[in-house]
């Protein structure tokens, strides 16, 4: 299955008093990822609520950490498309050091899709393919 990827170096400002990077943090990680796993497959994530009015709620997240990043690490963040119908989809995600290839963390998100008042909706038919939605 597809897969996109970011790498980026760990901030001092994303760690915490014991220079391992704060938990909270592998999840705008993951985010990151997400969003260019959209751009790579053809399409801004902002465009699809900015265009289409559909949101992608986080409805469930989870993140299973192996082992610390620290200060100035390289990272590697890695989504896939996990699972998906017309009403949701799942992400998941791998966090490596990108030095070692030590996976530090894995995890996965769950999204619904909701329109600008917060309703459940299915996808629009022109984003199928995008989240490998069969029609």
């Amino acid at each position: 299955m597809e897969q996109a990827e970011v790498r980026f170096r760990v901030r001092y400002a994303e760690t915490d008093q014991m220079g391992v990077v704060y938990h909270a943090n592998y999840l705008v990680w993951m985010e990151m990822a997400r969003t260019e796993l959209c751009r790579v497959r053809g399409v801004r994530y902002r465009d699809i609520e900015l265009q289409d009015g559909v949101l992608l709620a986080v409805v469930e997240v989870n993140c299973r950490y192996l082992a610390p990043a620290r200060y100035d690490d390289e990272i590697v963040a890695r989504a896939k498309l996990a699972a998906s119908n017309p009403r949701m989809i799942t992400f998941g995600y791998e966090i490596l050091r990108a030095e070692t290839g030590q996976t530090l963390s894995t995890g996965e998100t769950k999204h619904m899709f909701l329109d600008k008042d917060g309703r459940r909706v299915r996808v629009p038919q022109k984003y199928r393919s995008l989240f490998a939605i069969e029609a």
